[in-house]
């Protein structure tokens, strides 16, 4: 029985998000800049590295995986990988197997994914209005992911919607998304904008639309129950009773959750970061690939929890982007 990974602020490191590639088929404009500079794809750790650096993390205990990207079911041959990873599920190992996808191509894997037991997976869509998904997203079309949420649905997916809050833009559709949800027996979880690499023209202080303000908007129409469930990360519910459906709300900025931190992420390349608003990682690839054996890489993983800060800085108080991450969020994979 290997000791447990405990950062220096004595928090259970349990959860894994996973970047398998930095690519994406969308360009939405809080998240990266319309002419991206992708990675060289031999920069990348090959799906078999992937496989043994999930390995290692699950037998330092952790128990929830999610794999994310850029846009992870753009990644060639993926499905191996999840595949792979299905073992941990099957030996009670790995507790939860997940992903973040934008949609687009679930209609061609969702009961692949289902098959590799994955049960929950969450959708990012942050509009359901053709035109303004088209200029959220630069290149997506709304129809494709609306396929792919009605796949997930058939293959049996438990699915949840996740929609970045921005002022101006689906402000008018709080009430649309919570029914189109609610209609589909979905979670619904929204998220404050991050100040995560430059947008070039894209003001971010200006998209940013407080939680705190969206919940007052949601207690018009409804009775809302905090909630004191947890799914691993670091959204709070609320329970809606006139629907009965659970909606999420993750704050980066106006109620900080560091506190409660369990997770690190790890990039297509190796990197680990453990915490998402700080600068600050450590190289995985070459301990992964110095040694067949887990000594060497189990020691790099330590290592890195042990510089596991307190918390990120984000902060738009004073009218800028206090606290930004000079990489961009597919880098790291939110």
């Amino acid at each position: 029985m290997k000791a447990p990974l405990i950062d220096p602020f004595a928090r259970a490191i349990t959860y894994l998000r996973l970047s398998v590639t930095d690519r994406c088929d969308f360009r939405c404009v809080y998240c990266m800049s319309e002419n991206m500079t992708f990675l060289p794809k031999r920069n990348l750790l090959t799906l078999e590295e992937l496989d043994r650096l999930c390995s290692s993390f699950i037998g330092l205990g952790v128990r929830k995986l999610r794999i994310t990207g850029g846009e992870p079911l753009v990644r060639r041959d993926i499905m191996s990988f999840f595949q792979g990873m299905s073992r941990h599920l099957q030996s009670g190992a790995l507790e939860e197997l997940t992903l973040t996808t934008n949609g687009s191509q679930l209609h061609r894997f969702a009961r692949d994914l289902y098959a590799a037991g994955v049960r929950r997976i969450n959708i990012s869509i942050d509009t359901l209005d053709e035109a303004k998904f088209a200029e959220i997203t630069r290149w997506g079309k709304l129809v494709n992911v609306l396929r792919g949420i009605d796949a997930a649905l058939e293959a049996g997916l438990k699915v949840k919607l996740n929609a970045v809050a921005l002022k101006d833009f689906n402000e008018s559709e709080l009430f649309d998304l919570t029914e189109f949800c609610a209609a589909r027996d979905m979670d619904l979880t929204f998220i404050e904008v991050m100040p995560m690499g430059d947008l070039g023209e894209e003001d971010r202080v200006g998209q940013y639309w407080a939680l705190s303000d969206l919940q007052v908007k949601l207690a018009t129409r409804y009775t809302l129950t905090d909630l004191p469930d947890r799914t691993g990360g670091p959204a709070r519910y609320l329970r809606l009773e006139e629907t009965g459906q659970r909606v999420g709300l993750i704050t980066p900025l106006t109620h900080n959750f560091c506190e409660s931190c369990n997770r690190v992420r790890v990039t297509c390349t190796g990197e680990i970061y453990t915490c998402l608003g700080q600068e600050g990682s450590a190289d995985l690839r070459e301990p992964l690939r110095a040694s067949e054996g887990n000594d060497v890489l189990e020691n790099a993983i330590r290592a890195a929890i042990g510089n596991k800060p307190k918390g990120h800085d984000f902060d738009y108080s004073r009218g800028n982007e206090g606290g930004k991450m000079s990489r961009h969020m597919s880098h790291t994979g939110g």
